[in-house]
């Protein structure tokens, strides 16, 4: 059994709080603050290595060039770990940008709430292809219409109806094939390399697996990391031992009670854990950086 250990010299030089299930369990990592407003690069040992300031941020990506790819409030960006910015997108005004994708052919994939269309876009930010969707009810706010949204393989795209507690998934043409009833106001969707259903149920605290029959496999619930408890949980990634990470973005306990990260086993046992409560509000989105492959091709999971 590893004991937990406080990392205090690092802490005290990094200004973080942070704390590990075994240090060498630990990972750095790209994510999004949404409440806090910043995309933040983050080393294993806690300690924030570079930061950009944006409005509330929502999905982010490690390009194989090692760039920055990420989504705000009124468009996407990717940027040099200079800081420069290497291209940008804006969106038009009334618009929410929730989610972005890197694709293989090069292109990246936006999901525009309000105009309620989602848009296949170059490196110039030109507009390529443009999917209308079907507008949720006006009951829905503008930022809780929709959230991820993931291309798969066959080129079908899987969209979390956050507010209508729903994923659609349409074909590679942009036509709705169906619409999957969810437990939760769904923040991620991912269909799995065996073809089951990854999903971040928001509100709802769990993670839940499900197969191709929409059969419940695998969840990780409120409650079931001793010590701990899972709020919001917005964000995901599988990684190749089956472990999972997983983003739990905000809640009415304390950090200590409340990690914003945990990585957890298929058993659901504890392997890391990150809390910076004094640098992070609402970490919402996360890509670790010490996971091979090529986000451009779904190698990585999220």
């Amino acid at each position: 059994m590893k004991l937990k250990l406080s990392l205090v010299g690092l802490s005290m030089l990094a200004g973080v709080n942070v704390s590990v299930f075994g240090a060498e369990t630990a990972h750095p990592f790209l994510a999004t603050d949404v409440s806090g407003g910043k995309v933040a690069m983050v080393s294993a040992a806690g300690k924030i290595e570079w930061e950009f300031k944006c409005e509330e941020p929502q999905d982010c990506w490690i390009t194989p060039d090692g760039n920055y790819f990420f989504s705000f409030k009124t468009g996407v960006v990717e940027k040099l770990s200079d800081g420069r910015t290497l291209w940008d997108y804006n969106a038009p005004e009334g618009s929410f940008v929730s989610s972005c994708q890197p694709l293989p052919n090069g292109h990246f994939l936006v999901m525009e709430n309000g105009p309620c269309r989602l848009i296949e876009i170059n490196n110039m930010g030109n507009v390529l292809k443009e999917f209308r969707l079907t507008p949720p009810p006006p009951s829905v706010e503008i930022r809780d219409q929709f959230r991820g949204v993931r291309r798969t393989a066959d080129g079908h795209i899987f969209v979390c109806r956050k507010g209508e507690h729903e994923v659609e998934e349409l074909d590679a043409l942009g036509k709705s094939v169906r619409r999957i009833p969810v437990a939760g106001d769904v923040h991620m969707a991912l269909r799995l390399p065996d073809g089951h259903l990854l999903l971040a149920l928001g509100d709802a605290h769990r993670l839940q697996e499900l197969d191709g029959n929409l059969k419940v496999v695998w969840e990780l619930n409120e409650k079931d990391v001793p010590g701990y408890s899972l709020r919001r949980v917005t964000g995901f990634q599988r990684l190749p031992n089956g472990n999972t990470i997983v983003c739990n973005s905000s809640g009415d306990e304390s950090p200590a009670k409340r990690p914003q990260i945990v990585e957890v086993t298929r058993e659901k046992k504890l392997v890391w854990e990150f809390t910076d409560a004094a640098h992070f509000e609402t970490i919402s989105q996360i890509q670790l950086a010490d996971v091979p492959g090529d986000v451009m091709q779904g190698i990585i999971l999220r």
